[in-house]
């Protein structure tokens, strides 16, 4: 499974604001929490080629993300994916690391539950090395934790590691 987070990866949110990343579009979104008519849309920078690309890797792929569901309907779409599964987040499951347990991400544990010992490869901008100890702790099958950087997204090299980790389990 490749577990797919949206802003950071799929949307480079902290590349410099009036220089949209090559390869990405402008979407103006109105998804819950922005329906207000005196607020902006929420920017969002998508690249239309990354649907494809996530597709031909060999995973099955998911949403992990604070959009949940509204990523199938305002992100998938744009980028040529067909509704996914996604990770439901238990209510008040966000929340500063320092509330967690070992001060990992507050998505990490509820991922180890998810995964239930299948093995996973999860795109995100916000892991740190306690994640990583703490899924290799407490996670009993194979894990790659692929940092993206949210200034420049998904590039060739995430693509290609993400493929790299994935053959290394083909039959």
């Amino acid at each position: 499974m490749l577990l797919i987070d949206v802003d950071g990866p799929l949307n480079p949110y902290a590349a410099k604001p009036h220089r949209r990343p090559e390869g990405y579009q402008t979407h103006r979104m109105r998804p819950t929490g922005w329906e207000q008519p005196w607020q902006k849309p929420l920017r969002v920078w998508l690249n239309p080629t990354h649907g494809a690309a996530l597709q031909a890797l060999p995973f099955d792929l998911v949403w992990c993300t604070t959009w949940v569901h509204e990523a199938n309907e305002w992100i998938g779409p744009h980028i040529g994916l067909p509704s996914l599964p996604v990770i439901e987040w238990p209510d008040g499951a966000q929340g500063p690391r320092h509330a967690c347990p070992g001060g990992t991400f507050w998505k990490t544990r509820h991922v180890i539950d998810w995964a239930q010992g299948r093995p996973f490869a999860w795109i995100d901008d916000d892991f740190a090395d306690v994640d990583r100890e703490y899924i290799a702790r407490e996670h009993d099958g194979p894990a790659l934790l692929h940092w993206v950087s949210p200034r420049d997204g998904l590039l060739d090299r995430d693509f290609k590691a993400l493929a790299d980790w994935a053959s290394r389990f083909a039959a």
